[in-house]
């Protein structure tokens, strides 16, 4: 057995690997960078060694440090999780030649699937069916552009190193062709330091279904099911589920017959992951191998009831696997998301900051793993993931209402973040139904709108009322300790004053005369607007206050919680930061969101014109890669750009002007930044 066990990886990977190490008696190691030093799953191993400073490839992916703590560490193994080096095959090297145990597969066989061409020709000698692309090895743009017309429209490009949706672009016909090339090549080569591509013709209304395979070195391979990935954007999974919906046991049986064919070819050890994209007439074709454990690996578990990161370190320490295909089965339906830092609203893009209020729930059926607890601080080096969210129940629909209420009782304050997009995905009719594609967002555009959310009086009126109510909660039931409002015998009032984003309001609040039904009555003032409102609060618990709140024939439950003299807001999984009693500066609205400001820490890839050049409302200008995608800043009306302060490799902080642009004249008023 394994004794010390170093995890070459961070955040709630690590910890999800130590909790299965403790239970198994295994010592753990965790690394940290300068930027991670107060994660949980420092405090969490026996033993932590910092790796450097905050740039992953100053700390997390250089091997030799890597390497050095392990020897320092005492450790005989390291698991890679996933990300970072588990799928490079110089560390899986540099590990054996240390005499390290490395959780995974040869690095040969890591070789091999990553590059993505090679995997393509190998599995069509061995019989696993693969799309229709060109593959040639160094091909170069003009070979591209040429096979692009043989290949057929629409097709994707890939990047040959890649992997999580990086460097992959859809192309719809010729004229997109060697732009889309350009960008895919350019990220491909940002990420992996390879930006060589293939070619493959592009399914628009295919799943991305994915087998979990396991193989030893006794010679045994069996399947762990499929999942089902196929709510995606950019390429990148959101929501995973098991078993797949709509896959009979014929169908089961054949994708996980090529699954285990696909890892018997090539020797596999350990955990992989076969994917396939599966069309709607039910035949299905490889895409690529994962030789690692995947985030999405916990729905397997559940269905199973098998540990997987248990069967990794037995198959790494040279033990056979714990059962056999005919052992494992399938038990009721695991579904998970990804919950991330970033703004849906705002195409997605990555959040960072201080996690003022990070509440976790626990509930029948639900599993978070997680590596952020309140008061750390979500880096911009590294990808956005907060957590993945994960329920169980005895099919898809019980476990698809116990993830939507589960995410509506997290509560994340300080960052954006995508909870309320996830709701209302998974309580979306097509979701709901099954009917599932990798264009599932593509085809329903309406989840990204903001309809579902309250309006802008009924977000005032309750986080004043949650004021009033943790302010009666402070004081215990005496009303000299609240001062606030309290007049004796007439009716209560409290007033508030609140910024919501740009906007500062005032809000009057006075209770009304209780009627039959409607006990909880209050009539609202904003600035010059009168609300008649129902609202029943809830005993605070877990530092939080809740109610609900009946207002123009909608109700909604809140929940808000007090920090720093700001309110967090939270309804449905959206939430809300308030200002109170703001300081209201005039013109601070204008000076904010400007179209050509860094929206994050980053560094500049791209400049897409030159200064004194005219361009129209749209064109892109620069390009800004953060949080390991890239962020095309485009023009906000007709103009012309007269400066460019700052060019290709150049690193930026949040805030920072990229652009001097000047709108024509009959767009200056929107446009002039």
């Amino acid at each position: 057995m394994i004794q010390r066990l170093l995890i070459a990886n961070r955040g709630e990977i690590a910890c999800r690997i130590m909790r299965t190490c403790t239970r198994l008696g295994i010592e753990t190691v965790a690394l940290y960078s300068d930027a991670d030093a107060d994660l949980p799953h420092v405090r969490m191993a026996d033993h932590s060694v910092h790796i450097g400073p905050a740039p992953a490839r100053e700390s997390y992916l250089d091997i030799g440090k890597v390497i050095a703590a392990a020897r320092t560490s005492g450790a005989d193994a390291i698991h890679p999780g996933y990300g970072f080096l588990s799928e490079n095959p110089a560390f899986a090297d540099a590990c054996a030649a240390a005499g390290i145990i490395f959780v995974g597969p040869e690095a040969d066989t890591i070789r091999l699937m990553g590059d993505k061409a090679a995997a393509r020709q190998h599995m069509t000698r061995h019989g696993v069916p693969v799309l229709p692309g060109f593959d040639e090895e160094g091909a170069d743009d003009a070979a591209l552009i040429q096979a692009a017309d043989q290949v057929g429209y629409p097709l994707l490009i890939k990047a040959v190193a890649g992997g999580g949706g990086k460097g992959m672009r859809i192309v719809n016909d010729t004229s997109e062709f060697e732009g889309a090339l350009q960008a895919a090549r350019r990220e491909a080569r940002n990420a992996f330091g390879d930006d060589r591509v293939l070619l493959e013709r592009y399914l628009p209304r295919a799943r991305h279904v994915e087998v979990q395979v396991f193989a030893d070195t006794h010679g045994n391979a069996v399947h762990l099911f499929e999942r089902d990935c196929s709510v995606q954007r950019r390429h990148q999974k959101i929501i995973e589920e098991a078993p797949a919906p709509g896959v009979d046991d014929a169908l089961r049986t054949r994708l996980g017959d090529a699954a285990v064919r696909a890892a018997q070819s090539i020797s596999y050890r350990g955990a992989g992951t076969v994917e396939f994209l599966l069309a709607p007439d039910g035949e299905f074709f490889f895409m690529e191998m994962n030789t690692r454990l995947q985030v999405e690996h916990p729905v397997t578990e559940l269905i199973t009831g098998e540990d997987l990161v248990a069967w990794q370190l037995a198959v790494a320490a040279g033990n056979p696997l714990p059962k056999t295909q005919s052992a494992l089965s399938i038990h009721g339906h695991a579904m998970e998301v990804r919950l991330y830092a970033e703004d849906p609203a705002n195409q997605f893009m990555p959040s960072s900051g201080l996690l003022s209020v990070c509440h976790w729930p626990q509930l029948p059926g639900l599993r978070i793993d997680t590596g952020f607890v309140e008061g750390n601080r979500v880096s911009d080096h590294y990808d956005p993931m907060l957590a993945k969210v994960i329920t169980h129940g005895s099919d898809r629909e019980q476990a698809r209402r116990q993830l939507q209420r589960s995410l509506s009782a997290v509560h994340l304050g300080g960052i954006d973040h995508n909870i309320g997009f996830l709701v209302t995905v998974l309580n979306h009719p097509g979701f709901i139904a099954a009917d599932l594609s990798t264009r599932f967002l593509e085809e329903h555009p309406e989840v990204l709108g903001a309809a579902q959310q309250p309006d802008t009086h009924t977000l005032l009126c309750a986080a004043a009322l949650l004021w009033r109510d943790a302010l009666a909660a402070a004081a215990d039931g005496d009303p000299w300790a609240r001062l606030n409002g309290w007049r004796g015998l007439l009716p209560e009032r409290f007033h508030a004053r609140l910024a919501l984003e740009d906007t500062v309001a005032s809000i009057m609040l006075e209770a009304a005369a209780a009627t039959p039904g409607n006990s909880g009555a209050w009539q609202a003032r904003v600035d010059d607007t009168l609300l008649d409102l129902s609202w029943h609060g809830t005993p605070a618990s877990d530092g939080f206050c809740r109610g609900r709140l009946h207002y123009n024939d909608d109700t909604h439950e809140f929940s808000a919680r007090i920090v720093d003299r700001q309110l967090h807001l939270f309804a449905a999984g959206h939430s809300w930061c308030l200002a109170l009693d703001p300081a209201f500066i005039p013109g601070a609205a204008q000076s904010r969101g400007a179209a050509f400001t860094a929206p994050m820490s980053g560094t500049l890839v791209a400049v897409h014109v030159d200064a004194g050049a005219h361009v129209a409302e749209g064109d892109p200008v620069v390009t800004l890669e953060a949080m390991k995608m890239e962020h095309t800043l485009r023009a906000p009306a007709a103009g012309v750009v007269r400066e460019l302060p700052y060019g290709p490799g150049d690193t930026v902080s949040d805030g920072t002007l990229l652009v001097v642009f000047e709108a024509d004249d009959e767009d200056k008023e929107d446009g002039a930044l």
